[in-house]
């Protein structure tokens, strides 16, 4: 059997014999430079990290690149620690899907430690050795977008960050952000070393909300006398603390039964993964797509790797918006979006299924090419015809990716003034361009208000994605029958006129009403959202 261990890789012809890649360096050499002058720590431990951003310093390592690896920690789920990472040597089985059914495999061996960030341990005196070191250059964090949050729906204070606050740098905080910023206090007080946070979590303008977060905690610990001012005049003075922006695109699903039981049939044992109490899904392997795309702002007051020579782009501030715009506007986002709302009401479980209807095909299709390239952002780094052909070619067929409508539909009211607004509102901004010409954006938009029935297209219930908006949504929608045209007298107004959930009012437009007819004619009975779909892709 083929053992995941340094002891177990060292048998380099029993992996390679299976047509596993190992690491070209000298991993336990490279460990032991990491500990004793690390240059990079990463903050989250999960899928995205360990086959995307792993593999980067990988490629370095085996390019003789670099000499250091990565020190990791988790601040959310230390079982993650204790059972997918210290029993492997923090090694990581990458397997690549692709298209074609066919998979590469290689062991990623550039994570050179996984510590818990639990104050107050030895293996927090670890992290607290790597930020005093003038080695350390970044600090880049996959905790997603909730991991930065300091506060809950009602704008209050988290219970857990009041009493972070009111313990201070010194003690057992328990928030992420608490934790990297009592880190930075260290790091203060080695001698103000310069660093850089970087988050890869994919949200917007991604640099800010660390800083905001991690300046919200360092000024509460001030009002309280736990630091002084000239820590808040180093987390603010960019030639030392510097905060960039970043774009990641790579899509990293949860382990798959199939991967793993391809893994086993070639002697690897122990790669079952592992549910953590915290209902954390991780396995000693990741499974991941071929396509990759990470943008980061070129700022780092004390240098950086050379992760340019792995693919990485490095640019400007207005470069990294720009490619995400191109993104979430155009070129994937608004695509994912419509195949989530008619997925489900169509009965699809599978992104790739969906792929091989003729009208969802010819609906992403119509929404990328015809209505949102007219208007998409060229960020010159990345050509936006390249992007949405890979997306609609290559990625969104991919069935080896395992990515359902019903888990891209969640918190879709929070998600169309971005995906659909922007696209909608460059067309008002354009004196070339009508946006009562549009078709297929409101025909998604008449399909999300259709999805919100909780009926199917044959009429049958249908579970609809946990969204903060439901409730209120599905409320004014009550008095509308799927199977009846003449239940809707207008309950649609106050939705399409709320440019809170479409970026405009889509009244003042001249949206609206194509978008209250197309769905009126979804009402017409059990294979009506079908027959719009047929009638309006086929003008």
């Amino acid at each position: 059997m083929l053992e995941l261990t340094y002891k177990g890789i060292a048998d380099r012809q029993a992996w390679e014999s299976k047509g596993i890649e190992l690491p070209k360096f000298d991993v336990e050499k490279v460990r032991e430079n990491t500990l004793k002058n690390p240059t990079w720590v990463h903050i989250g431990s999960g899928n995205i990290f360990r086959a995307y951003i792993g593999n980067l310093q990988q490629h370095l390592l085996n390019e003789g690149l670099a000499d250091t690896g990565i020190l990791a920690t988790t601040t959310f789920d230390p079982e993650i620690v204790d059972k997918a990472c210290k029993p492997y040597d923090s090694l990581t089985v990458l397997v690549s899907l692709k298209a074609d059914g066919s998979t590469d495999k290689k062991v990623i061996a550039s994570i050179s430690e996984t510590v818990k960030a639990e104050m107050g341990t030895e293996d927090y005196k670890v992290l607290e050795d790597a930020f005093t070191n003038e080695s350390l250059q970044m600090v880049s964090f996959t905790i997603t977008e909730k991991g930065y949050s300091l506060y809950n729906m009602a704008g209050e204070l988290l219970p857990f960050v009041v009493a972070d606050m009111e313990k201070g740098p010194k003690e057992a905080c328990t928030h992420a952000m608490s934790i990297v910023t009592a880190l930075l206090y260290k790091r203060y007080e080695a001698g103000k070393l310069p660093v850089s946070l970087v988050s890869m979590d994919n949200c917007s303008h991604n640099g800010d909300k660390v800083k905001s977060s991690v300046l919200t905690i360092a000024k509460a610990w001030l009002e309280k006398g736990f630091v002084e001012e000239g820590f808040i005049a180093y987390l603010e003075d960019e030639s030392k603390v510097a905060f960039p922006w970043s774009m990641i695109d790579k899509i990293t699903p949860r382990p798959s039964e199939f991967v793993q039981k391809q893994l086993e049939e070639l002697g690897i044992k122990d790669m079952a993964p592992i549910v953590t109490s915290n209902n954390t899904f991780i396995a000693p392997f990741v499974n991941a797509e071929v396509p990759e795309y990470l943008v980061i702002e070129d700022k780092f007051p004390n240098g950086r790797p050379c992760l340019e020579k792995a693919g990485v782009y490095f640019t400007d501030r207005d470069t990294v918006n720009n490619v995400e715009r191109m993104k979430v506007t155009t070129c994937l986002n608004p695509l994912h979006t419509a195949l989530a709302v008619y997925g489900c009401l169509l009965g699809y479980t599978s992104i790739a299924e969906e792929m091989k209807d003729k009208e969802l095909k010819s609906l992403v299709e119509k929404i990328g090419y015809q209505e949102g390239m007219p208007v998409v952002v060229d960020p010159k780094i990345l050509s936006p015809k390249a992007f949405i052909d890979e997306v609609i070619n290559l990625r969104l067929p991919n069935p080896f990716i395992p990515d359902a409508p019903q888990r891209i539909a969640t918190d879709t009211s929070m998600k169309l003034a971005i995906r659909f607004g922007e696209t909608i509102k460059s067309y008002v901004a354009r004196e070339d361009l009508d946006p009562t010409t549009l078709v297929y954006i409101p025909l998604v938009l008449a399909g999300w208000c259709r999805y919100l029935l909780a009926k199917d297209d044959k009429l049958e219930d249908m579970s609809v994605s946990s969204d903060p908006m439901l409730a209120e949504l599905q409320v004014t929608l009550s008095t509308v029958k799927a199977d009846d045209v003449a239940s809707y007298n207008g309950q649609l107004k106050d939705i399409l006129s709320n440019p809170v959930l479409f970026g405009v009012n889509l009244y003042e437009v001249g949206l609206a009403e194509k978008v209250e007819g197309m769905f009126k004619e979804m009402l017409a009975g059990k294979g009506a959202v079908r027959n719009t779909l047929v009638k309006y892709l086929n003008n």
